[in-house]
């Protein structure tokens, strides 16, 4: 990020407008990048018919293979799944103490956290409109609570603003709608708008401003009760003699625009961002769990594919077992591959060059998760923030409050890093002792009094060094999305691809599973044709 910043122009003023009340625009073109969509449940897949004895060989158990494997056998199939690690899950992941984790390059972590808590290291929420995973979470019994997105009372900061000083999200906020419906007001009375609308048009705007904007009766954006509504109080309203509320000081203007709180203001629209979300009792894993218990007798764990080969006859896969060691061929009819795209790139295959090109056309992205245990809840007693999310512009990303056991006395586990870009890959170049002191560092920006002091223990997690992903999600864009997606996820033969990196709502357990619906339902059409 730039050390050096100019008075933004009319322009930008626009575009930042543009950012908070033109989201649809900002989300079209997401979706176009395959980053985000809504999603399209058209229920479980009907898979009448089956021909006895077809079998089919799923390979990877995440929740892709899972929901593969569950709905195939529900059909009929006989079905065998394929996993490389020790559990199932994939990404739906989970740390709590006493949890081993070595990532490549060696380093091994052993997590300390208290029983009750744990760090999700990969997806943390569940937004209220991904409804083939909220219904299969209602299906196999896996308890849902609410997950705080959007906590008004945390931090933004922003090194280039207020001196390093972090700022609450409500009063930056405040003091940026509240300046934007005054300049727009004073374009009204200079009749700027008067070609655009009406007179009773300009008067119902004017009044929305002073709703929207906490404006005076002269349009303006000043210190006084009505604006300290949103932006908070100096002295909040009390009891008795005293109690009369004392107006907070604005911010000055220029200030907000260099902390850039209009980008946490468009986040918090996003379609994928919006309240209510969800999580796991206990853990995002508590997912994968769900779905292995509906299909852990068909998993084969410690199985790493070397080779997927196919034929007129079917499928021939080739395994190593990871713990006892020794080669096993399994062979089936069909095959469902959610195996993630740079692993796969990397198994022998004899699938055709376009498809071999599509699935290494697409690199992954990386993101590093860090997990602090605090020894107490001093986000709660000390800075009355309960759930939600602290922003910052160093490598970190964010700081995320957990989103259960509120006023529960004793140790709890913060996000303490939520960061991808070139913050993400230099934390991944870090030992995990390094990773955790960075992180306590930086976060120390919001709670200096207390961060250091009540740290207990951390554990982290660098995606591109978790050897059975090697990155974090499928990262399509509109040229390789163009050239090589309907590739991808077409079926060949008798293998069809599945998991987030065959959907438009990439990076999502959402994804995953759509994307395993619409495989399994090809794969039964073909199957019916053999």
């Amino acid at each position: 990020m730039s050390s050096t910043r100019q008075t933004p122009t009319r322009r930008q003023f626009l575009h930042a407008i543009g950012l908070m009340g033109g989201t649809a625009a900002v989300y079209n073109l997401m979706t176009t990048f395959g980053h985000a969509a809504e999603t399209r449940f058209p229920g479980p897949p009907k898979l009448a018919g089956a021909r006895p004895g077809a079998s089919v060989i799923v390979l990877g158990a995440g929740l892709a293979g899972m929901l593969a494997a569950y709905e195939l056998e529900k059909a009929g199939y006989k079905v065998q799944i394929l996993e490389y690690q020790a559990r199932a899950g994939g990404r739906n992941w989970s740390l709590y103490g006493g949890d081993k984790f070595t990532e490549m390059g060696g380093a091994t972590q052993t997590v300390g956290f208290a029983k009750g808590n744990y760090l999700n290291p990969g997806p943390w929420r569940i937004p209220h409109h991904h409804r083939t995973l909220l219904h299969y979470c209602k299906a196999f019994g896996v308890a849902l609570e609410p997950f705080i997105q959007f906590n008004h009372n945390a931090y933004i900061h922003n090194s280039d603003a207020f001196g390093g000083a972090p700022q609450r999200y409500k009063s930056l906020a405040a003091d940026f709608e509240g300046n934007i419906a005054e300049l727009v007001g004073k374009a009204i009375d200079q009749k700027a708008l008067d070609t655009q609308l009406t007179p009773e048009d300009l008067d119902r705007l004017k009044e929305a401003l002073r709703g929207w904007g906490m404006l005076d009766k002269d349009m303006r954006y000043t210190k006084n009760l009505r604006s300290s509504e949103h932006r908070g109080y100096a002295l909040p309203p009390g009891g008795g003699v005293n109690g009369a509320p004392q107006p907070s000081d604005l911010f000055p203007f220029d200030e907000v625009l260099k902390s850039g709180v209009w980008g946490q203001m468009a986040f918090f629209m996003n379609d994928e961002f919006q309240t209510t979300m969800f999580q796991p009792v206990g853990g995002m894993g508590m997912i994968g769990k769900g779905f292995a218990k509906q299909v852990g007798h068909l998993i084969t764990y410690n199985a790493k594919v070397t080779k997927l080969f196919q034929d007129k006859a079917g499928v021939t896969v080739t395994y190593a077992d990871t713990e006892k060691g020794g080669v096993t061929e399994a062979k089936a009819d069909f095959c469902v591959c959610t195996i993630p795209l740079a692993v796969l790139s990397q198994i022998e295959t004899n699938l055709s060059d376009k498809k071999t090109a599509a699935i290494q056309a697409v690199p992954y992205s990386n993101s590093v998760k860090i997990g602090l245990e605090m020894r107490r809840r001093f986000w709660e007693e000390d800075y009355a923030i309960y759930g939600g999310h602290s922003f910052t512009s160093q490598e970190i990303g964010l700081v995320s409050y957990p989103n259960f056991d509120f006023f529960k006395d004793g140790p709890a586990v913060l996000l303490g890093a939520f960061a991808g870009g070139p913050g993400g890959y230099r934390l991944a170049g870090m030992t995990p002792e390094q990773r955790i002191e960075t992180a306590l560092a930086q976060g120390s920006v919001f709670h200096p009094d207390s961060y250091r002091k009540e740290f207990s223990n951390g554990a982290s997690v660098a995606w591109n060094r978790v050897p059975w992903v090697m990155g974090c999600c499928a990262r399509w864009n509109e040229d390789t999305r163009r050239e090589h997606y309907q590739e991808l996820v077409a079926l060949e033969d008798r293998v069809v691809l599945a998991g987030e990196h065959a959907s438009y709502v990439g990076c999502w357990m959402e994804g995953a599973l759509l994307s395993s619906i619409d495989a399994i339902t090809r794969l039964h059409q073909r199957a019916l044709q053999a």
